[in-house]
């Protein structure tokens, strides 16, 4: 039987998963929620839906983005890779679904030499979410890891 609530979402903001951040934290040690609210923020300093974080200075932060899924997501990515060429300093982790097939994932992850992507496993149950999500998700890594040469 085929569920459609299973193939949309009355949504495009999805709760990061606490023990994903806190996993990703402890590697990473963010220091700013660029895309945030004042209920679902991960870091102490965080930008909200009113501050506009697209509009922000990301700049020598180690920044955690978990944006919205929905047509604003590639202006999210390409702030993301765009911050990174800005100013090699800073460190963008983005949760974003794994679509490989778009325009975004190839113009701005996919032939970046400062994109790491991590496919995760199965489908991430989000925030206070009853099901997993209808898609998979993958997290991508803008910047220079620990112990890269550049």
């Amino acid at each position: 039987m085929i569920n459609d609530g299973m193939f949309t979402s009355n949504t495009d903001d999805w709760e990061t998963p606490q023990w994903l951040f806190d996993k990703l934290n402890w590697i990473f040690g963010f220091d700013l929620d660029v895309c945030a609210s004042d209920d679902n923020h991960k870091c102490e300093r965080y930008y909200t839906a009113q501050q506009d974080g697209l509009k922000k200075y990301w700049g020598g932060c180690k920044c955690w983005c978990n944006p919205p899924y929905g047509r604003q997501l590639a202006k999210w990515v390409e702030k993301a890779a765009r911050s990174v060429e800005e100013n090699s300093s800073t460190l963008v982790v983005m949760l974003i679904p794994a679509r490989t097939d778009t325009r975004w994932y190839h113009e701005f992850i996919a032939h970046n030499p400062s994109a790491h992507t991590v496919f995760l496993r199965g489908r991430l149950k989000f925030g206070g979410a009853e099901y997993n999500a209808p898609f998979p998700s993958m997290i991508v890594v803008f910047g220079k890891l620990q112990g890269e040469k550049k």
